[in-house]
């Protein structure tokens, strides 16, 4: 655990001449960047954003590499005006439950010290991963008097039921619920990403206590990455440096997760693979990124040989806008019965660089209503290989004029709607008590 000099500072909280009140804000996270984790990701966004205001921002994150444990990263390190804190023994990988739930015990310890002792801390950011970093945050928030905004990524333990990785009856699995409900009752802001998943968090609630959550829950989706902008195939050097010029490529990018599965594409890979069909030969299935469903694609590669599979690791932050524009069909997916319990963030960075979506998941789901509602691409369902066969070859026959309509009617949705500068905002608001009122309320209606 840190120890209390690491941990104290004079407060500096102050306020300008223009009258603007200086925060100290404490963000809590398992991951942070350079970490490829989404959440860290999104952290960063906001955390340097708020630094940007003014405000002193003091992140407490791991040492090491969330899905690869043998990255170190450095112990202090000031990024954008974002001071950055890494703590020892809070990241052994994903190799079992037992070794992740160590690490996350012992990150809760130092998320407890820091919420607790830190002495300049006047509000508190805590994202969902780990599961009890809620928990030590609301503590913390509760004995110190401290504004808490609990940004809600995805739901535990409604997240290991769903995989069936826990009983709900199990203890673990009612004592992780009422950790839950205790940090939803003491945070000042809730942030959930869609309505699904703030429906979820009311429905832990009786009707009269659910009422009073929702006073203080906003619906904000994660907003595209800024920098993410389309790349011409002609002139993608992603596309020339792996062999891609001539194939339609078809890319699934970022975390392969439990949550969200790949083994319908991968299916209909191997089916599309035994084809005889010369229009099939020119179908590549590119599966970049990590994360534990990542063996999966990497056993059939070495197993099964197929000619059309290729696999790659995360690409760096700095490199994305090429890598996800030298696909010709994006694709996302959500696992059955996880609607609301996580949330397919990939979904936007895919319309940011113009490119039409397979979206294999439940229907409806937040996915769904934008691949769907805004005519963006094709949805199928968990299983469906036949259809997602189906889906695959009507986009690769489809002129390249025709999907660039699609990728065009897409980037405009996410410019027109999801303006990554005001969605930050809208948040960062909310983070340092700055907001008028919640984004949008959990009533069971889309953003407003």
């Amino acid at each position: 655990m840190a120890s209390m000099s690491a941990l104290g500072h004079q407060d500096r909280t102050t306020a300008s001449p223009g009258g603007t009140r200086h925060e100290t804000v404490l963000v809590l996270s398992q991951v942070y960047v350079p970490d490829p984790a989404a959440n860290g990701q999104y952290l960063h966004d906001a955390a340097r954003e708020l630094a940007a205001r003014g405000h002193r921002v003091i992140v407490l994150t791991a040492n090491r590499g969330y899905d690869d444990p043998r990255m170190t990263y450095a112990r202090r390190e000031l990024l954008d005006g974002v001071e950055i804190r890494r703590v020892p023994w809070s990241s052994f990988g994903k190799r079992s439950l037992v070794i992740r739930a160590a690490a996350m015990l012992v990150f809760m310890l130092h998320c407890v010290a820091a919420s607790v002792f830190m002495p300049s801390v006047t509000a508190i950011l805590v994202v969902t991963s780990p599961p009890l970093c809620g928990f030590a945050a609301a503590l913390g928030a509760m004995i110190r008097r401290r504004s808490l905004t609990y940004w809600v990524m995805d739901l535990n333990p409604d997240q290991l039921m769903a995989l069936g990785r826990m009983k709900a009856v199990s203890w673990a699995a009612r004592v992780l619920d009422a950790l839950q409900r205790f940090v939803l009752r003491r945070a000042r802001h809730i942030v959930a990403l869609d309505r699904f998943m703030a429906d979820r968090l009311l429905a832990k609630f009786s009707p009269a206590e659910a009422g009073v959550i929702a006073s203080r829950l906003a619906i904000l989706p994660p907003w595209p990455q800024e920098e993410l902008e389309p790349v011409p195939h002609e002139s993608n050097p992603f596309r020339v440096r792996h062999g891609l010029e001539d194939r339609f490529v078809v890319m699934y990018s970022g975390n392969h997760g439990y949550s969200t599965p790949v083994t319908t594409l991968l299916d209909a890979a191997l089916e599309i693979d035994s084809s005889s069909d010369p229009a099939d030969r020119r179908i590549l299935f590119l599966f970049v990124g990590g994360g534990v469903g990542k063996r999966e694609v990497d056993e059939v590669v070495v197993q099964r040989r197929p000619a059309n599979v290729m696999s790659l690791p995360y690409q760096p932050r700095s490199e994305l806008a090429q890598s996800l524009s030298a696909a010709d069909v994006q694709v996302v997916t959500v696992g059955d019965g996880l609607v609301g319990v996580v949330h397919p963030c990939k979904v936007y960075g895919a319309m940011k660089v113009g490119r039409p979506i397979l979206l294999i998941a439940p229907d409806p789901c937040h996915a769904s209503e934008l691949v769907v509602g805004q005519g963006v691409g094709w949805h199928v369902q968990q299983g469906d290989v036949r259809g997602a066969v189906r889906a695959i070859r009507e986009a690769a026959a489809l002129s390249a004029e025709v999907r660039a309509s699609l990728g065009r009617r897409a980037r405009e949705f996410v410019e027109r709607s999801m303006e990554p500068r005001a969605l930050r905002g809208k948040f960062c608001d909310m983070v340092v008590d700055t907001a008028d009122s919640p984004v949008a309320v959990a009533s069971g209606g889309r953003l407003e």
